[in-house]
């Protein structure tokens, strides 16, 4: 006989349906009476989890209104970008708390919008399987607003995947939403066969109650999952019995997921992909420009690691502009030959500059143009410029140096190239284009501060070894890290992206403990990546318990 596994949305959402007046100014609600509001699907949480179609309602809406303030985050960064909104609200922000009613909900939707305006309205899951929007989309209705729908990815899906549980290992998988509120219901509508639920920490209680009440035996199998598709992700076997002490010390709103039935006692180690990661669970310190972001930080989240951005420099205009003026005028009037960029900043500092001019990318027609690094291709590639020359192998100013064309005066009609760089930059890459026969337009481009010191608690927790690793991606990263911030912990593995950082993390008492394979934010995430598997498989080889380099405590390094 084929055995199912039922899916079903017990207490599926955050509210509770109570009756309540909701106190809005008068004639708010009216104001959006023509307007259309977008139910939107954000899945679990993970910004890499968000569908194209719920990226694009969310950039182009009017307002944008979210469950809660944790999820304003999701939808003002990346991937979800450029908003157009003139309001990034939550309901929590407007004064609805989780008792409110759908058409309480409904009401704070569109109290702000305009005739004609779209509302994004941004839930967790998937809007009417696991946010039960349902009732809301029909208030919205009644308010004289019409509603679409954006489909999310159900919790009650990608949860158990990423804990490793194949729901299909059963047969036939079918949802049965109808949710349970009411203890006063004479059906307590558990179903038989495997559940699998989200609920809050503080209806587990219930559950097992409704479940033993149905004819469940205490001693049915059943998992928790925690922290469901996060890198917090953490998993327990236990009973329908021990539901309710399993997740004792649980915050009561937290949403817990449960898996009840034959489903929940399989074996998972094969499946377990997500919480194997070999930096699951770390917490990594990434020192970097302040507003500059880093693909490192995208690389070491692929690897269920948690980065702490700290910024050490702040990139600011140079003190005098007067010699990037001149030469934007002379890349207008057609002065140079080549223009050579350093890296992004140097490209977002002259894309800057243009712009104040009135201009965009057609004013660099005409002009070859070369750059350091695949980060700074890119950057000149979400100008609309794509590069004549890009040094990958060597990312380094003498890297694009090695690579320049000697000059010849038969095929260069213009022999001048105009360098935009730092104020601290070295000058690897002009001493080798003068020995190429170049004239060189050196322009410091912005100037290099060190960033103000981090906030007390990232202080406080570099200090007390709480990071498991510190990635450091250049030398000056090194030194503005440790004089605003203070050196890692003894326990915090240190990483380097080349010898010479390596050498600078030895200069200020750090052992290294990662060298990078190649000088970019990806191959020392990769080396990272690969330390913690080689350090994994130790441990377990050696019979230890796997613990992260912050649980664990380590003699203080020497030089």
């Amino acid at each position: 006989m084929t055995r199912k596994a039922t899916l079903t949305t017990l207490f599926p959402t955050p509210y509770l349906h109570q009756e309540a007046a909701l106190d809005l100014p008068a004639g708010d609600a009216a104001a959006g009476g023509q307007a259309r509001v977008v139910f939107v699907g954000a899945g679990p949480g993970d910004p890499e989890l968000l569908t194209v179609a719920a990226i694009s309602a969310i950039q182009t809406a009017d307002i944008v209104v979210t469950d809660s303030k944790a999820l304003i985050e999701l939808v003002t960064n990346p991937p979800v970008d450029k908003l157009q909104a003139r309001l990034v609200t939550s309901l929590e922000d407007l004064g609805v708390g989780p008792e409110s009613t759908p058409a309480q909900r409904a009401a704070a939707a569109v109290s702000h919008a305009r005739d004609g305006e779209t509302v994004a309205r941004v839930v967790v899951g998937d809007p009417f399987l696991d946010a039960d929007a349902a009732p809301e989309a029909a208030a919205v209705v009644r308010l004289g607003c019409s509603f679409e729908v954006v489909p999310g990815v159900s919790l009650l899906t990608v949860v158990p995947e990423y804990a490793g549980v194949n729901l299909a290992s059963g047969g036939v998988v079918q949802f049965l939403p109808g949710a349970v509120r009411d203890r006063k219901d004479s059906s307590p509508r558990i179903p038989e066969g495997d559940l699998v639920i989200a609920l809050r920490a503080s209806m587990i209680g219930d559950l097992v109650v409704r479940a033993l009440d149905a004819g469940r035996k205490r001693d049915e199998p059943a998992l928790v999952t925690l922290s469901g598709a996060s890198i917090s992700q953490r998993s327990v076997h236990t009973t329908l019995g021990q539901l309710v002490s399993s997740v004792s010390g649980v915050a009561p709103e937290a949403l817990v997921h449960v898996i009840v039935g034959p489903l929940a006692a399989q074996d998972r180690s094969d499946l377990d992909w997500f919480e194997s990661k070999p930096l699951f669970g770390w917490r990594v310190l990434v020192p970097r420009t302040k507003d500059g972001g880093t693909p490192m930080t995208t690389r070491l989240r692929s690897y269920g690691a948690a980065s702490q951005e700290v910024a050490t420099i702040s990139i600011e205009r140079p003190r005098t502009p007067h010699q990037m003026d001149r030469a934007i005028r002379g890349l207008v009037d057609g002065e140079f030959e080549w223009i050579a960029f350093t890296s992004p900043n140097a490209v977002r500092a002259v894309r800057e500059k243009i712009e104040e001019y009135g201009l965009d990318a057609r004013a660099f027609s005409g002009l070859k143009v070369a750059a350091v690094g695949g980060a700074t291709a890119d950057a000149l590639s979400a100008m609309g410029i794509e590069p004549d020359l890009v040094s990958t192998e060597d990312p380094s100013a003498a890297g694009l140096g090695q690579q320049f064309p000697e000059y010849d005066a038969a095929l260069d009609p213009i022999n001048r190239v105009f360098v935009p760089r730092a104020d601290v930059a070295t000058e690897a890459l002009t001493s080798e284009l003068v020995n190429r026969g170049w004239e060189i337009e050196d322009v410091t481009a912005f100037r290099t501060v060190r960033a103000a010191p981090p906030p007390a608690v990232i202080r406080e927790g570099i200090k007390a070894g709480a990071y498991d690793a510190v990635l450091f991606s250049s030398s000056s990263s090194v030194r503005n890290f440790v004089g605003i911030a203070g050196k890692p912990h003894a326990a915090t593995i240190v990483a380097a992206i080349g010898p010479a950082t390596a050498k600078e993390c030895e200069a200020h008492g750090l052992r290294v403990d990662v060298l990078a394979n190649a000088p970019t934010g990806a191959d020392l995430a990769d080396a990272l990546a690969m330390f913690a598997y080689r350090r994994r498989e130790s441990l377990v080889a050696a019979g230890q318990r796997v613990t992260r380099p912050s649980q664990r405590s380590r003699r203080r390094r020497t030089t």
